[in-house]
């Protein structure tokens, strides 16, 4: 009972993440971005084109869009990306169906560059937020999952193919060369928000201490920062002798207190600190990746790796008994 109740306060929040980082990225574009003609990437680029053109609901061909490259797409990426895409776009869809008109004159006027900024920022942060949750806002991500699945084309390489063309396309709307470097200029920050974010909220950092004190620091890491430590053997080359070296994982935020506890109990400790990129494990992220299905040369079923396993252990067990 325990279990699935933590299971459940984790959707819970994933999804609340998920709305409140598509609400951002919405409320960017919605305010900032749209009413002074900036076309940015991705499907809500190229909704936003056919709204400026035709004065078509930015929402609905965004929704429409996707819907049709989901049901093309559904056989090559599979339920789970499907399933999770359409509750991104839906909500993304909507949430542009209600802020869209509530700011058709922007909030500042004449200031386009300083806009493309601010909901570029805004965007940034709300993709960062959604996909740190496994969330998806949908759009160019789609094309490109089904090019990368036949093609040796990255996945990332794709989707900036993808939203370079259709920012450039808005010069043959409005045939002005600023309206493209806007564009342009909002993919680069939105891309660096959204990774500072995602980034951050995965970062770690590593510690490798040499100090005579090491015991009194692995116990005041330990009780204090409420980090392990691990305890390498090592020897100094230039003294040849004996050294301990403690190596210490914790949170980017925490590393300040890691470094009072090293000086208060030696000042004159060697250490160093590196960035890891992500932490995984007992008392960090979860390692949130499925597995992969393998095809065993004479079977078409699909088979994973713990199936084969047992296959394995099985088929060696028949052979013992032969024998």
């Amino acid at each position: 009972m325990k279990s699935s109740n933590k299971t459940l306060i984790k959707y819970t929040r994933d999804y609340f993440f998920i709305i409140f980082g598509l609400a951002l990225y919405a409320f960017g574009l919605s305010a900032f971005i749209l009413p002074n003609k900036i076309v940015t990437g991705g499907i809500v680029g190229l909704a936003s084109l056919t709204h400026f053109a035709f004065k078509w609901n930015v929402a609905f061909v965004n929704y429409g869009i996707n819907a049709v490259l989901l049901l093309i797409a559904f056989r090559t990426v599979g339920k789970q990306f499907v399933l999770r895409t359409i509750f991104g776009a839906t909500c993304c869809s909507m949430l542009l169906y209600f802020f869209v008109p509530l700011f058709e004159n922007g909030v500042v006027d004449n200031q386009p560059f300083m806009c493309t900024i601010i909901g570029a920022t805004l965007c940034g942060l709300g993709v960062g937020i959604t996909f740190s949750h496994n969330g998806s806002s949908a759009g160019t991500d789609i094309i490109a999952a089904m090019v990368t699945k036949h093609t040796n084309i990255s996945f990332g390489r794709m989707m900036i193919y993808c939203d370079v063309i259709i920012t450039s396309s808005s010069y043959l709307l409005f045939k002005q060369i600023d309206i493209i470097v806007y564009g342009l200029v909002f993919m680069v920050i939105l891309s660096y928000v959204a990774d500072l974010v995602i980034n951050n909220n995965r970062q770690a950092v590593q510690f490798l201490i040499i100090s005579e004190k090491w015991e009194d620091i692995a116990n005041s890491i330990n009780n204090d920062a409420n980090r392990g430590c691990t305890l390498i053997h090592g020897t100094g080359w230039y003294t040849k002798q004996d050294v301990k070296i403690l190596l210490v994982v914790a949170r980017r935020m925490e590393s300040v207190n890691i470094f009072r506890i090293v000086k208060a109990i030696d000042p004159d400790a060697f250490v160093t600190q590196t960035l890891v990129n992500g932490a995984y494990g007992s008392g960090f992220d979860e390692v949130k990746v499925r597995l992969n299905k393998f095809k065993p040369e004479h079977n078409d079923e699909c088979m994973t790796p713990d199936d084969l396993l047992q296959q394995a252990y099985a088929k060696k067990k028949s052979e013992e008994k032969e024998q």
